[in-house]
């Protein structure tokens, strides 16, 4: 099991650059960010690769509904980053039919971006199958660490369908440390809860009390016992809900450093 360090795109250079620095020495693996209209993640993940060029790189996730697969490769042109270096989430936004999407859509994908490792967003059990038979990776989203087993357990059926290994599962988990902890986790998966169809099945099936879908620690080693639960991911990406500067998200990215 491996950690990786997420933040939401537009990150400032100022901080971005300086943060991938400090976890490369923490020992995270991967530098992570989401994608969202108000900015776009490659263009975070380019900061990134400037402090840690040893370090793979990860968006979680682009919608192909609103960034279809050339667009996708020629902002990897444009902000130079390695494509053998880059995890590549993608997902169905908004679209009508999301499993059919994402289905039909890797052709276009593998042949616009073949050294890219590509990721399915995966929440529900054919989307996680999906990833298992067809994709680089799975990528979970808003999940306990017991939901994120069975979803891993989906994902292996999936492989075994098609008669190919498992690809790894990758998954945010949002953590806060500190005295405000549960307050920044409750406020950020209110956002989620209603945020499409999507999000609001998933958290019905998830049936979770509302701000405990996460890790909110008062200290590191409460961080650390938190995230040590989730054994079904390949990579841990803890995505860092503090304040958008070096001195906030540096003590998140401390406090969920991989151990030993």
């Amino acid at each position: 099991m491996s950690r990786g360090f997420g933040v939401a795109a537009g990150l400032d250079a100022e901080v971005a650059i300086p943060l991938a620095e400090r976890c490369a020495e923490l020992g995270y693996t991967s530098m992570w960010s989401n994608d969202h209209p108000g900015a776009k993640g490659l263009e975070t993940l380019a900061e990134f690769a400037k402090g840690a060029p040893a370090l793979d790189l990860g968006v979680g996730v682009i919608a192909l509904d609103r960034t279809p697969a050339d667009v996708i490769a020629a902002d990897i042109d444009r902000v130079g980053i390695d494509p053998s270096r880059l995890w590549l989430g993608v997902g169905s936004g908004f679209s009508k039919q999301p499993l059919t999407a994402m289905r039909e859509a890797l052709p276009e994908l593998r042949e616009k971006l073949p050294e890219v490792k590509l990721v399915l967003a995966a929440m529900g059990p054919r989307m996680s199958r999906l990833a298992g038979a067809s994709y680089d990776g799975a990528f979970f989203n808003w999940m306990t660490p017991e939901f994120a087993s069975g979803k891993r357990e989906q994902v292996e059926a999936g492989a075994a369908e098609a008669g190919r290994e498992a690809p790894p599962a990758f998954g945010y988990v949002r953590t806060a440390v500190g005295p405000d902890a549960s307050e920044r986790l409750a406020k950020e998966e209110s956002f989620y809860r209603d945020l499409h169809k999507g999000y609001r099945d998933h958290f019905d099936r998830l049936a979770e009390p509302e701000g405990t879908v996460g890790v909110a620690g008062a200290d590191n080693a409460a961080v650390q016992f938190a995230l040590a639960a989730y054994t079904a991911l390949d990579t841990i990406v803890v995505r860092g809900l503090a304040s958008a500067t070096l001195e906030g998200m540096g003590a998140v990215a401390e406090a969920a450093a991989p151990q030993g």
